[in-house]
């Protein structure tokens, strides 16, 4: 089947033989730059047209073309760096007439290198005088006139590298990422943490509750599952010993897609040994404000239309002080189990089949009317034991675990415990989550022989903490939706 090109492909596809009748490689070779366009804007600050006569400025720079006015025998264009933009000016009586007939096959997305010298134009626009044009590589599809805004989202997505091309933000966010990962490895390092790795492909569902993905090893034959947590094998790093580990990494979970959810993600999950959940609590507070510091200069943060101060101390707040709040139901007071299904009822809190008992239920209320109330940064503490089949039982209460999740702006940030390391406990949780799974809980652990048994060689008492890393961008660059901090998220196909 022949290739459709628009008018405007085929004649950037018909240069490409004359760009080798003048001898010229259309897709160039190694070029060695002398600057950025962030450092040529750094060493002409301030100088007028006179000094930059006296003191000249030759530079060296590579970009791509993003703005071009040919004019006879004097053009200028617009190039375009991963540090910036700036403009160059074309003369066939500067460059040469061999040079100004390639400059003339040039189009908007082509990558050249200029080497010349600063100026200012007489409306002072900084710019390179160009003395020697170098075409480095052809762009055999023209650039989009415009590729922002919520009508062309979707191919946004799907097409980031021209995202990233057009969009002074998308490269903002992309560049701000790793930033935001390194300050939060220097501030863990700083504490004595150490970073570890470990399987991606696990035999057992566990370490959280969530639905899979599927694989098969072919050599072993047998079904894996892609990591859905890295929390068994780090807590087995402190049963070796480790005391204090941390790890960044990628989870796969077969789940729904949403602003806040995409099927795979990056957390940092991180256990420190002789610890509980208040080590966690002021671990997370001091995170946040470490890598707002860094990243951002301040703890005072803008997100959608609030400003958030991360400076002042954190909300603390019991899950059922929270659900009260938002619903008035006091599941402090001797709530049975059927007067709870009935305030569910009452308050339209949808059940699923293996809600079984009261824990189930505040849950469940908590998840479906609560977030609007968890705006400001706040830790919600005490979740119901069974969602938290990992977690050690409060001491007063064994209905309740010690273990919190950090809200900010109505969104989860962090899960953390006060780890349980009782192996004969834990093998009681391992059951009841096969029972939920019977009952069609398809999130529900399975039970992992291999960590019990670590477990009897004895883990210290422990606190363990995982933050998502996505949301977390997403907080500290301003963004609302989890695909915009993705290079390459996972998209539905396209309808074209």
């Amino acid at each position: 089947m022949e290739e459709k090109l628009t008018d405007q492909e085929r004649a950037r596809r018909d240069k490409l033989a004359r760009y080798k009748e003048l001898g010229v490689d259309p897709y160039g070779k190694k070029f060695v730059r002398s600057d950025s366009i962030k450092s040529v804007r750094e060493k002409a600050a301030g100088k007028d047209n006179e000094q930059l006569e006296a003191n000249p400025i030759y530079v060296t720079l590579a970009g791509r073309i993003m703005a071009l006015r040919k004019m006879g025998k004097a053009s200028f264009m617009n190039i375009k760096d991963v540090t910036g933009n700036i403009q160059c000016y074309v003369g066939i009586d500067v460059v040469g007439e061999e040079a100004y007939t390639v400059f003339k096959l040039a189009d908007l997305g082509d990558i050249v290198g200029v080497y010349g010298r600063v100026m200012l134009t007489r409306t002072g626009e900084l710019t390179v005088r160009v003395e020697k044009y170098t075409h480095l590589t052809k762009s055999l599809r023209p650039l989009p006139e415009k590729f922002h805004g919520l009508t062309d989202v979707e191919e946004r997505y799907r097409h980031r590298y021209v995202d990233l091309i057009m969009n002074d933000d998308s490269m903002k966010i992309a560049l701000a990422r790793p930033r935001i990962i390194r300050a939060i490895q220097n501030y863990c390092d700083k504490l004595g943490f150490v970073e570890v790795e470990t399987s991606i492909l696990s035999p057992i569902l566990g370490g959280a509750s969530a639905r899979p993905f599927i694989t098969h090893h072919n050599t072993l034959d047998k079904d894996f599952y892609l990591r859905i947590a890295t929390e068994i094998n780090l807590k087995k790093c402190i049963v070796g010993g480790m005391e204090k580990v941390y790890e960044i990494g990628r989870l796969f979970r077969n789940e729904g897609m949403d602003t806040k959810h995409n099927p795979e993600f990056t957390t940092i999950e991180l256990y420190q040994a002789y610890g509980n959940l208040q080590d966690m609590r002021e671990f997370a507070e001091n995170l946040f404000r470490e890598v707002a510091l860094k990243v951002v200069g301040s703890t005072t943060i803008p997100y959608g239309e609030k400003t958030l101060d991360l400076g002042k101390p954190f909300g603390w707040k019991t899950m059922v002080e929270v659900v009260k709040e938002a619903t008035g139901v006091d599941f402090d007071k001797n709530v049975s189990y059927e007067e709870a299904v009935e305030l569910a009822k009452k308050h339209g809190v949808k059940l699923e089949k293996h809600f079984n008992t009261v824990g189930h239920i505040i849950n469940a209320f908590f998840d479906q009317k609560c977030d609007d109330l968890l705006q400001e940064p706040t830790f919600v503490y005490r979740y119901p034991i069974e969602v938290s089949p990992l977690t050690k039982k409060c001491e007063d209460n064994p209905l309740f675990t010690d273990r919190f999740e950090l809200f900010i702006g109505g969104c989860e940030y962090g899960n953390a415990y006060s780890e349980l390391n009782d192996p004969l406990d834990q093998k009681e949780r391992f059951e009841k989550q096969l029972e939920a799974k019977k009952l069609g809980d398809e999130e529900a652990s399975e039970m992992d022989e291999d960590f019990l048994e670590a477990l009897e060689y004895g883990m210290p008492p422990c606190g363990g903490i995982g933050i998502g890393i996505d949301r977390l961008v997403m907080l500290m660059t301003n963004q609302q939706s989890i695909r915009e901090v993705i290079l390459f998220p996972c998209m539905r196909d396209s309808s074209k």
